[in-house]
């Protein structure tokens, strides 16, 4: 099973979870945006992916600009940031079995298939 945060309106996550399909994959979606990941949800996804806080963010959001956050933020107000605006996280992400990529490109997906 690979759980799948997902936002609907976002191109590159529904190109994602078509991919996934396509393949025929089992596909739990977390609608992320509604269902926010808890920082410790957030912690354990980040290191499954094998990368700082800040490169599993979208920095360009206006949130980011608007929470006084930067690239040198600390990781504890990077990660508690992205608990409370999830908007802040790069979209998509696929996990299974402690492995997660973000699926940008959405072929990187394929490192999970």
């Amino acid at each position: 099973m690979i759980t799948y945060w997902h936002n609907p309106r976002c191109s590159k996550s529904r190109a994602g979870l078509a991919l996934l399909e396509e393949r025929g994959a089992e596909v739990e979606p977390r609608l992320y945006l509604q269902d926010a990941p808890s920082v410790e949800e957030i912690k354990q996804v980040q290191a499954a992916l094998g990368v700082s806080a800040v490169e599993m963010m979208r920095t360009g959001e206006k949130t980011f600009k608007e929470q006084g956050l930067s690239k040198d933020s600390p990781e504890d107000d990077l990660l508690a940031a992205m608990a409370a605006h999830p908007i802040l996280i790069e979209r998509p992400i696929a996990i299974q079995n402690g492995k997660a990529v973000i699926g940008r490109p959405t072929e990187a997906i394929e490192a999970l298939l």
